[in-house]
């Protein structure tokens, strides 16, 4: 049948892909369609849906959510999907994310329309958690498959995934077995159809068999393409956060706004000074505010020059830097008590290019409100008429000016714009204090400090604080009072078990934030056996989420037992195990996390506010963001921005952060890179029309839920 015009027209992205011609020949191409950088997601309220936006919110990457289960929202037809701007046909949206294959009704309209766009300009659409089911290019689990828990598989990535999308896996993909009580991923596993193009990326094992099933795979039918995911997940596990980069690059082809990398950080409180030790008997720590006045006898926690060799050895094992956060006045008390002896600042001084350094104050005072330590728990100290006691701006300055001076002195390569104030006080801590010390901005302001740390757990949005803007830090249950597993098993015990067991009962109290062990953990084998992999599974759940926040322990975690090593070592080497050297671990220092924190707030409000507006046609890419932001994108190696090279390498392709002054910017990917492409004519084009707002949908469950494991 003869073609029109028109038709051709449309087709000639997809001839161009399909006959593997240069992509620089369709750029000259004036009808050529444009294909906006913005993906659509419709959600049925499900986890899965809901783990891809958070992906692209993290990214930074644009999305229109509609939610199905709304009433009011906006019809998906032809005008919806696509239009006319200038002239040119637009594909308002470069991908479809669905919940799975058909979400609609027999005969829907809406289904039509999706597969008629997806099929004019060749736009991906991915199946968020779908059943295995010849409609989805596979056969029925009932058909030599599998239906059920897949806690605890090891899933592999096949060849076909290495060299598409998942390239950046060194191949495993384990899911997760958390706990025996709750099940936490379920799956349809199945082999391909009869006659289907059908194409594995990620299989697992049939139980019984001998053969595997797809967990992802491309199926092609139809003039479109299909990445059928057929488990559950949400958006905290593993198993996702693993696969999430590789989902987001197949239905993008490569070519995004945003982007993601793998980050982790680790900073070492309390440097050159000691800390109190955890009593067993007391159940509170003698010498530091838990414990009350004049009870127990102090036994400090201090590292020696052999943790030193140690801890260089182990970067040096790992690539890896430590940041030492450090008090000057641990040293100075150390060398008067020791007729001016103090091995371990000589080692540590010696071997300071081994390591990166923070101001943590002199004496590590607490900086913000007087304390009243006669009660447990402290309280801040009023004044005759009723108002708060707080440090003064001096006081403060002087803790800030001194360690620095201290460190200069001693030749450490310090950032002084940098500050991490002991505990970080000075900044708000409830109930106690709920407000900053009025104090701290002056004083950071009298020492140029513009980066300032902040605990997570308390304050885990970045804001600014007078002249600085936080860093917030991620605590290791790694306690600083315990040098020894046995200690730091026994202080676990006492916070996380009830009082019928033996424990404070901090648990029971605040159930809404912690929970009770079942039983109190043996204190020869609770350290290796329970916190240690809980902590690592932690620590690895914020990296794989590409999470550049700083994760924080103490110098006596690397003393004594050496208790941070075995979760430092479950992070690093986990990681290595799973990902390739081209996706290699962020290792920045504490102003660096920053800035990137900071552009990527600005980026999201931008792109969250509509400020933001992207498009592809044929080989350039076109950009336009609000004057002062910061552009994010991932595209292909060998891209280019005004015929220089764009971004810095990462996981097979290239991204960065460029500045725009408000106008356009134009990037050029490679020849090599696939146009988008127009492969059956079909879709009318409507009128312009702006595209639906975003909106976010609660977690739901679709099909058996996915266990929850957010930390």
């Amino acid at each position: 049948m003869k073609r029109t015009i028109r038709t051709t027209a449309l087709t000639v992205g997809a001839l161009v892909a399909a006959l593997g011609l240069p992509a620089g020949a369709a750029h000259a191409d004036a009808t050529a369609p444009r294909v906006d950088l913005r993906t659509l997601i419709v959600s049925d309220g499900g986890p899965a849906t809901d783990a891809i936006a958070a992906e692209l919110d993290t990214a930074g990457t644009p999305y229109t959510e509609i939610d199905l289960t709304q009433s009011g929202r906006p019809v998906i037809d032809a005008a919806f999907l696509a239009d006319t701007v200038d002239g040119r046909p637009r594909a308002k949206y470069q991908a479809v994310v669905l919940p799975n294959d058909n979400p609609f009704p027999a005969g829907s309209a809406e289904m039509t329309a999706l597969a008629s766009y997806e099929r004019t300009y060749g736009v991906p659409q991915v199946d968020a958690y779908t059943y295995a089911r010849p409609e989805a290019g596979l056969r029925y689990p009932t058909a030599g498959g599998y239906s059920g828990s897949i806690d605890g598989v090891q899933a592999e990535v096949t060849a076909a995934g290495k060299a598409g999308p998942f390239g950046y896996l060194e191949g495993a993909v384990p899911f997760e077995n958390n706990s025996p009580t709750v099940g936490e991923s379920y799956a349809y596993l199945a082999q391909p159809a009869p006659g289907a193009d059908f194409t594995p990326y990620v299989e697992a094992p049939i139980p019984g068999g001998s053969t595997s099933g797809s967990l992802v795979g491309e199926y092609r039918h139809d003039g479109r393409r299909e990445l059928v995911v057929t488990f559950v997940y949400n958006q905290y596990q593993e198993q996702f956060r693993l696969l999430a980069r590789g989902i987001v690059e197949w239905m993008t082809g490569g070519v995004h706004l945003g982007a993601t990398r793998n980050y982790f950080a680790v900073h070492v409180d309390d440097v050159f000074a000691a800390d109190d030790r955890w009593d067993t008997q007391l159940n509170c720590t003698p010498g530091d505010v838990d414990c009350p006045v004049g009870e127990g006898t102090p036994d400090p926690i201090r590292m020696t020059p052999a943790d030193v060799d140690h801890a260089t050895a182990w970067e040096q094992q790992h690539g890896f830097t430590l940041d030492l956060v450090y008090n000057g006045a641990g040293s100075v008390d150390q060398r008067s008590d020791n007729d001016g002896v103090d091995l371990l600042a000589d080692k540590l001084i010696a071997d300071r290019s081994e390591f990166r350094w923070v101001n943590h104050t002199y004496t590590h005072a607490f900086l913000g409100c007087q304390q009243d330590v006669t009660v447990v728990p402290w309280k801040c100290d009023t004044n005759a008429d009723g108002s708060t006691k707080w440090v003064s701006r001096q006081d403060i300055s002087d803790e800030i000016a001194l360690n620095r001076v201290w460190g200069q002195s001693a030749g450490l390569p310090l950032q002084n714009d940098e500050l991490v104030t002991g505990e970080h006080s000075g900044l708000r801590i409830s109930p106690q204090q709920p407000a900053d010390n009025p104090n701290l901005g002056p004083a950071l302001d009298d020492n140029g400090v513009t980066w300032i740390a902040s605990d997570n757990s308390r304050d885990p949005a970045q804001r600014q604080v007078g002249p600085a803007t936080t860093v917030s830090r991620y605590p290791m249950n790694v306690f600083y009072n315990a040098g020894h597993a046995s200690e730091q098993v026994d202080e676990y015990n006492w916070i996380y078990t009830s009082r019928a067991q033996g424990g404070s009962g901090i648990c029971e109290d605040n159930p809404a934030t912690t929970t009770c062990l079942p039983a109190p953990l043996d204190t020869a084998t609770g350290y290796s056996g329970h916190i240690v992999p809980l902590e690592t599974r932690i620590a690895l759940g914020h990296v794989l989420a590409g999470d550049p926040k700083p994760h924080f322990i103490h110098q006596s975690n690397l003393a004594e037992d050496r208790l941070a090593y075995p979760v430092l070592n479950g992070v690093l080497d986990g990681y290595h195990a799973l990902f390739t050297d081209d996706a290699p671990l962020v290792n920045l220092r504490m102003k660096d996390i920053g800035v990137e924190l900071k552009r990527r707030a600005a980026w999201q409000t931008a792109v969250q506010a509509g400020q933001v507006s992207a498009y592809r046609i044929g080989g350039t890419v076109t950009v336009t963001a609000p004057s002062g932001v910061a552009v994010t994108a991932t595209l292909p190696a060998g891209t280019t921005l005004n015929g220089a090279a764009f971004g810095t390498p990462y996981a097979g392709a290239v991204s960065g952060w460029t500045p725009s002054a408000g106008q356009p910017l134009t990037l050029t990917v490679p020849s090599s890179a696939p146009a988008p492409a127009a492969v059956h004519g079909g879709a009318g084009h409507g009128p312009v029309t702006a595209p639906a707002p975003r909106t976010r949908v609660p977690s739901g469950v679709s099909r058996p839920a996915a266990g929850t494991t957010a930390s």
